[in-house]
């Protein structure tokens, strides 16, 4: 819980471990973090980085009972293909008994995403995410565009490089951020406000998240002399009701 992650409240990992699959996994922080807990001795990373299901975790939202938003496997991507469906079916059972929260996935994995989405329960309050960090993967855009979530939203971080034009139809939300941590990659400023205008101008909320960097606290956030925190609509409306 009380993540410092920008635009969630809290975490929630029944999956933990990840493999690399494009460019902006590079420098992966869960894997740096995994690493760490492991030597830690923290049992749930005793497999390191390894794709981990932790059945012990999975009804941890229901016993939460101050609504909030929740990220699902910050340390993970829960359509990894060594998560196995009849998980991710239990996972999204809990999604739709705690239906005090929202829940926001995210995921660079959009073939599974796509092969699984019309058989998953998508409850108002489940958020389906993907990763664009490059121009070279906006096609995720278009197999999040065609599955059953409510809210769908982009995750534009670690940005990489500039993503021309965008079709943001049926996309509610859009957040942007540089790349932060040890060999962190440059992020232009002009590529940030191309996305921000063709934001304004489809009218999807736009966060910014983070210039990034290696001191991303000093970096900070300010864009043009002011904080991008806009989230979509039925935030408001479906939370702390």
């Amino acid at each position: 819980m009380k993540s410092k992650i920008e635009w969630t409240e809290s975490t929630w990992n029944p999956v933990t471990g990840c493999t690399k699959i494009s460019e902006g996994c590079l420098h992966c922080y869960a894997e740096r973090m995994a690493k760490r807990l492991k030597a830690m001795g923290q049992k749930n990373y005793r497999n390191g980085f390894s794709t981990t299901c932790h059945r012990q975790a999975l009804n941890m939202p229901l016993k939460w009972k101050k609504p909030q938003m929740i990220f699902v496997n910050s340390m993970s991507d829960l359509f990894h293909k060594h998560v196995p469906r009849e998980f991710i079916l239990e996972i999204f059972d809990t999604m739709n008994k705690a239906s005090q929260h929202q829940f926001q996935i995210l995921t660079k994995r959009t073939e599974r995403l796509a092969k699984l989405a019309k058989s998953l329960p998508w409850a108002e309050n489940i958020w389906m995410g993907v990763t664009v960090e490059s121009s070279k993967y906006k096609d995720r855009i278009d197999y999040l565009r065609y599955t059953p979530a409510h809210i769908k939203f982009l995750s534009l971080e670690p940005l990489l490089d500039d993503l021309g034009e965008l079709n943001l139809s049926e996309i509610d939300w859009v957040i942007v951020g540089g790349e932060s941590g040890p060999g962190s990659r440059p992020v232009e400023i002009d590529w940030i406000r191309n996305i921000k205008k063709q934001c304004e101008n489809q009218g999807v909320p736009f966060f910014f998240k983070q210039w990034g960097g290696t001191n991303k606290k000093k970096a900070g956030r300010v864009l043009d002399g002011k904080t991008w925190d806009q989230m979509p609509t039925s935030f408001k409306e479906n939370l702390y009701v």
